[in-house]
Parts: C-alpha cells; sequence; structure tokens
C-alpha cells in the first residue's frame, strides 16, 4: 500500500490534484481509499468523492495532525483491515502539518508498504502567504518529497521563476515541479517521480 499525503494552504489545488491522482490510479486498476479532512462540520469534498465512485473517508471538524489524530490512526488501521487499497490519498486541512500526518499514519504501514508527501503551492497566492506565513509555509513544505508550483497555467514566466528559485533556495534538496493540476500540464513529470 502507498500513502500520498498532501500538503499545501487552502486553496492550493489539492483537491483538484487528488482527482487526479485517483482518476490516475483508477485508469492503472489500482484500487484506490481517500481520506479527506475537513475543518468544517460539512465535508464538500468528501461528498464530491463519493459522487465519483471513490471509496472516501471523512474526518470533519478539526485537524488530522493535532485533534483527530487517533481517528486518523484508526481510519488507517481500519482501511487496511476492510479496503485493503493499493493506494490512499490523504488530503488533510489547509492548516495541518503534513510531516505530523505522517508521523500518525507510519505506525499503521506494514513490510512493504511506503508513504509520502507531496506538498502543493498557489502561485497566485505564494507572495502573500509567505509575506504574512513564510514560517508556516516552511513547516508545511518540509516533509515533502517534491515540491508543486500550481496554477502556471495562470502566471508569467518570471513569476513561475522566481518562486522556483525561492523554494529551490529554501528546499535544495527537493524537486520543484511547476504544474497546472487544472490543465494537467507538467503532470507527467509528477506521476513519473511517484
Amino acid at each position: 500500500m502507498k500513502v500520498y499525503i498532501l500538503g499545501g494552504f487552502l486553496g492550493s489545488g489539492k483537491t483538484t490534484l487528488l482527482m487526479r491522482m485517483a482518476t490516475k490510479f483508477s485508469e492503472e486498476c489500482k484500487k484506490v481509499t481517500i481520506i479527506v479532512n475537513e475543518a468544517a462540520d460539512i465535508g464538500v469534498d468528501g461528498n464530491t468523492l463519493k459522487a465519483e465512485g471513490y471509496n472516501s473517508i471523512e474526518l470533519p471538524n478539526g485537524c488530522i495532525c493535532c485533534t483527530l489524530a487517533s481517528s486518523l490512526h484508526d481510519a488507517m488501521e481500519n482501511i487496511k483491515k476492510d479496503l485493503d487499497p493499493d493506494i490512499v490519498i490523504v488530503e488533510p486541512t489547509g492548516l495541518a502539518l503534513p510531516d505530523q500526518v505522517a508521523d500518525i499514519i507510519r505506525p499503521t504501514l506494514k513490510d512493504g508498504d511506503s508513504e509520502m508527501i507531496i506538498g502543493v503551492t498557489d502561485i497566485q497566492r505564494y507572495k502573500d502567504l509567505i509575506k504574512r506565513k513564510e514560517e508556516f509555509f516552511k513547516k508545511q513544505m518540509n516533509g515533502s518529497k517534491f515540491l508543486l508550483i500550481n496554477k502556471c497555467d495562470l502566471a508569467s514566466k518570471e513569476d513561475i521563476e522566481e518562486t522556483e528559485k525561492y523554494l529551490k533556495e529554501c528546499f535544495p534538496n527537493k524537486d520543484v515541479i511547476p504544474v497546472s493540476v487544472k490543465t494537467g500540464e507538467n503532470l507527467d513529470t509528477l506521476f513519473g517521480l511517484m
């Protein structure tokens, strides 16, 4: 079982990426289960995913890296036992720290299982986020295997290069991949690294 944890601030494109990943894995005949964490009582993403036919588990009204940690651990145990998927995609709330989510998931993994964090940055809101919440942003991206600069279809070449430079300076050992999750641009590079 492979577990992919999507990290990124609210609106970065995590849900759209999740749908792209789920579709790709389903087309490869892999059994996919999705865990969605909503900060609110009602999970819109979870309802959307279920309507698309995916096994989807919602953990609403809290954050899975702190207040809902035991719920996430129990959900992972139950998923492994009851559904036995090939792939689990976890979309935490935009306020979660993905490396803490990975710490909760890791003890539920067995031999041959693995987990990977994918960091997603919204190029349109990146400068504002860095100005207001730079330390939080760095913590959120820190555990990522690689970083996506999303919404590149809406950005200038100069903005993409500037964002890429900043991310490579902050995270020199991580691949930085400009993509458009919406249009599918450069997602083949992402899927090649997974």
